[in-house]
Order: structure tokens, then C-alpha cells, then sequence
């Protein structure tokens, strides 16, 4: 840094070349579901409901497919309307885009089914989200049929001291395809230079870099990873990450997929019990297998057969060995409450119905406090709750419920033997920032700890929405609200 601060720079190069990019091709499934989750924030379950509503109502073709094939009456229909509407991108010859190795290519290209609808009418009839997810359906499919860009790259190299620099920039000349689906990078625009020209350096700067560790999924690049794999289907992916969220396995926090307790439990026993299913090469193997039966190369019924006999039943047997795990009946009078995991993982043949509530299993990880009478497991959709699931006691105990306590790091009970959280301690002399009458103060308990709260006396008045942001907390010896800022002798000052 030292040399290019006090040494002149000169210009030993400059190289220009053209060069060209290619459109890229209408969405399949996998990539519809990436490009919506990356430019409009959308699920891929949420994007697959939008879609097949406007696939209901005839707007786009079929939308679970890996196909990039276009029907030849489509493209001549795209081609017509470039001709009258932007003829410099038209293409001498419909653009032709190479399929992927492993697509079945029973279905078209997801596309709309007329380029000529005016996007005025559908912007009427649809639902906002709908609206944009056709448009982007059409931007994508029209520009796959369009000229490629045509961009002018620069590279500059100069000289200070012994040191040699570099410097890169582009310029789009021809916009191309990229009038309707935008993927190049802004352009790094380089002054005009000359071959031998002296350069002064007026600010230099360094920047110390460390590998960083690859970031968690977000569930677009889940769905684009399961298709490198080559795991699942078109129809698959989204039902595949809707289901990791609904058991508990995974959840969503700031857009990306972190790995629930639950989830190591599962894929530590998995991985351990049978430890070929928790690799993605098995899969992958059989999702090629299985497309060579549809191809008519298999025999199903030797292939099912032979993996039942020669992995399915063996993998079994070695993951009741693998489990060491005794099963011990308890007394009737007795029943004990067995941990989630031990629910969830429990043998289907110890499921019956005079039995399943009176079993404990030895595990590792220990069971929870007993608790008389039959135990049920619950899933629970709330995010209120510091875990996906609470245990309830379905006989013998007066429907007893059990919730995780995050800060105690134990199940405390609930249900109708709980104590009252929430507590009207009597009116405040602080007037309501809304509707000025007095604040009402509030005692409650939260992970264990008492918590003081100030809301409006008035319960009609709290259930308006300009109402809902008027609540003071007791905080550092003050009362104090992200809206309304700390509250003062005469009221809230911000």
C-alpha cells in the first residue's frame, strides 16, 4: 500500500473485447421457486399456491415440470410480438435452450398462455401477489426467446514501482434480453484511457478478508441444493421444506432455515441408526432408478423386490442393533411422561391403543418429570410458545398441560392448574398518548420473571389499531415505549 501511495502509476494496457450472454430459459418448478423467494420474498409453498390458481384460471401453463421446452406455436407467437413491439430483439432463429440431463420433459416450460393478454385486465382481476408472480412468468419467458446482450468489457493494467495493478469494467451496448429479466450486474463504468498515460493516485484503501463459513439455506437455495442432488421432484420440493417446518425440524428465523433441538435429535438418530438415509447419494441413486423404470429399462417389481430384500430389511435389522434401547412395561397406577423425542421415534408396533400410554423407553437423553395419566403429544403452530410442541395429559389428571420455559431451561405446568399471569394492578397517573384517558398498569410473568406493563383503562379503546403500539414497559427505572419513547410526569415524550 506504501508503494502505490508514493509511487506514480502508469498505464502498461488496455484490453477491450465483446462479449455476449445468452437469454436464460423459462422457469421449471426449482427455478420459478428460487427467483420468487429472491426477488419477491415468497415460500416456495406460498409460490406454488399463487401459481396453481393461476393455473386454474388458464393464465400459465402447468407448473410442476422440468422442462425448458417451449411449444413451437408459443415461440411463434413471442416472435410476432417482438415484431411489432421491439424488432431489434428479435432473433433470425427462435433461441433454443439446451434441457437438463435428468428432466423427464413431460410437460412444457412454465410460460403464460397468451403473450397478448393486457397486463391492465389482469392487473384488475388478480390479487397483487398473483399479478406479480404472472408477470414475472412472462418477463422470464419472453426474454429466454430474445437476442442475447452484447456487453464491452475493459481491463486496465498499471504499474507502480515494481507493482502491478489492475483494474475491470463493462458497458452494456445492447440490452438484449435483458429489457425484460435483468441478471447482469450494474456496470463499472471506466474513464476514457490512453496506453502510457501517467495516472495519480488521490485515495487508497485495504481490506483484510477471512473465509467465512457458508451461510445457512434460506428455502429458494434449499430448493436449488435438493436439485444439484438430485433429490426430490418438481412436485416435491416445496412439500419437502414445508414438511421440515411443520414437525419442528427446522425453523424460519430472518429468512434463513436454522436446525431445531428437535432436528439433531432426529438426524443424530438417523444418522446412527440408519446411516445411509441421512446421506443425499441414496436418494439421488433412486430417484434415477425409479426414472429408469418409468423409461421402461426396469422391471418395478424385481427393483422393489430386490431392494426390500438386499437393503430395506437388512438396514432395519441393523438399526434395532444399532439403537440399544430396552422397552420396560410400567404399572398402571404409575405412568410416566416420556420425552418428545421417545414419541416421535417410537416403533409402530408399540402404538397400541391399551398399551402406548404405559411404556417408558431407557434413553440417553433421559425422560421429563412423571406426570400421572395418558400423555399425548401436540404440535402447536403459536410463536408465542418457546418451542413448536407442549405436552398434554389426556386421562387421569384434569387435562394437565406442560410448556417449555426457555429461561428455566425446564417444562413448567399449565392448563387449569396454572396460576393467573397476568394481573390489573390498579390505574396509573399517566394519560393514554391515543385517547387520553389514564393508563391502566398490568403485573405479569414472562420465562419466569415478573414484568410490569402500562396499556389504555379503556378495553374497547385497546382493541383499535392506533391502540396497539401504546404500551409502555417497566425498564431501567422507567416506563418506556418504542413508539412513544419514555414517559414522562405529563406523558409520553419521544
Amino acid at each position: 500500500m506504501q508503494i502505490a501511495q508514493t509511487r506514480l502509476h502508469q498505464i502498461l494496457s488496455i484490453q477491450q473485447k465483446t462479449a455476449h450472454k445468452s437469454p436464460p430459459p423459462p422457469f421449471v418448478t426449482s427455478t420459478l421457486q428460487q427467483a420468487a423467494g429472491a426477488q419477491l420474498k415468497f415460500s416456495p409453498e406460498k409460490t406454488m399456491q399463487l401459481a396453481q390458481k393461476l393455473y386454474e384460471a388458464g393464465l400459465i401453463t402447468y407448473m410442476r415440470t422440468d422442462s425448458i421446452a417451449l411449444s413451437e406455436e408459443f415461440c411463434q407467437s413471442v416472435r410476432k410480438w417482438l415484431q411489432e413491439r421491439d424488432p431489434q430483439n428479435l432473433p433470425e432463429q427462435a433461441t433454443r435452450h439446451r434441457s437438463t440431463k435428468n428432466a423427464q420433459e413431460a410437460h412444457e416450460a412454465i410460460r403464460p398462455t397468451d403473450v397478448f393478454l393486457p397486463s391492465a385486465d389482469l392487473r384488475a382481476s388478480l390479487e397483487s401477489e398473483s399479478f406479480s408472480l404472472y408477470v414475472m412468468i412472462w418477463k422470464r419467458a419472453v426474454a429466454s426467446l430474445c437476442r442475447p446482450a452484447r456487453l464491452c468489457k475493459t481491463q486496465v493494467i498499471t504499474q507502480s514501482g515494481d507493482i502491478q495493478w489492475q483494474a475491470r469494467g463493462q458497458v452494456l451496448e445492447f440490452a438484449g434480453y435483458t429489457r425484460y429479466w435483468k441478471d447482469i450486474s450494474d456496470d463499472t463504468l471506466l474513464p476514457v484511457l490512453n496506453q502510457g498515460q501517467g495516472l495519480t493516485l488521490k485515495q487508497a484503501g485495504s481490506e483484510k478478508k477471512q473465509t467465512q463459513p457458508p451461510p445457512r439455506y434460506t428455502e429458494p437455495k434449499l430448493v436449488q441444493a435438493m436439485e444439484r442432488s438430485g433429490i426430490g421432484r418438481p412436485s416435491t420440493y416445496a412439500p419437502t421444506v414445508r414438511t421440515l417446518k411443520e414437525r419442528g425440524y427446522v425453523e424460519l428465523k430472518q429468512r434463513k432455515l436454522q436446525v431445531t433441538p428437535l432436528g439433531m435429535q432426529v438426524d443424530e438418530f438417523v444418522a446412527q441408526a440408519v446411516p445411509e438415509i441421512a446421506g443425499t447419494e441414496l436418494t439421488a441413486q433412486m430417484e434415477a432408478e425409479l426414472d429408469d423404470i418409468a423409461e421402461g429399462q426396469k422391471d418395478w417389481q424385481g427393483y422393489v423386490s430386490e431392494w426390500n430384500r438386499s437393503y430395506w430389511e437388512p438396514a432395519l435389522h441393523q438399526a434395532w442393533q444399532n439403537c440399544h434401547r430396552e422397552v420396560i412395561p410400567l404399572p398402571p397406577a404409575r405412568p410416566h411422561l416420556v420425552s418428545i423425542s421417545e414419541t416421535r421415534l417410537r416403533p409402530a408396533h408399540w402404538q397400541s391403543q391399551s398399551h402406548s400410554t404405559h411404556w417408558q423407553r431407557r434413553s440417553l437423553r433421559g425422560t421429563l418429570p412423571a406426570v400421572p395419566g395418558a400423555v399425548k403429544y401436540h404440535h402447536s403452530p403459536s410463536k408465542k410458545l418457546a418451542k413448536p410442541y407442549f405436552l398434554k395429559c389426556e386421562a387421569g389428571c384434569e387435562d394437565i398441560v406442560l410448556f417449555y420455559n426457555k429461561a428455566g431451561g425446564k417444562w413448567v405446568q399449565g392448563g387449569k392448574e396454572r396460576t393467573k399471569t397476568e394481573t390489573v394492578s390498579s390505574k396509573s397517573e399517566y394519560p393514554c398518548p391515543v385517547c387520553g384517558k389514564l393508563l391502566e398498569e398490568y403485573q405479569y410473568q414472562k420465562e419466569g420473571q415478573a414484568k410490569k406493563m402500562l396499556r389504555c383503562s379503556d378495553p374497547t379503546a385497546r382493541q383499535q389499531k392506533n391502540h396497539k403500539d401504546a404500551v409502555f414497559f417497566w425498564s431501567r427505572e422507567r416506563w418506556w415505549s418504542a413508539k412513544f419513547g419514555e414517559l414522562s410526569e405529563k406523558g409520553a415524550k419521544s
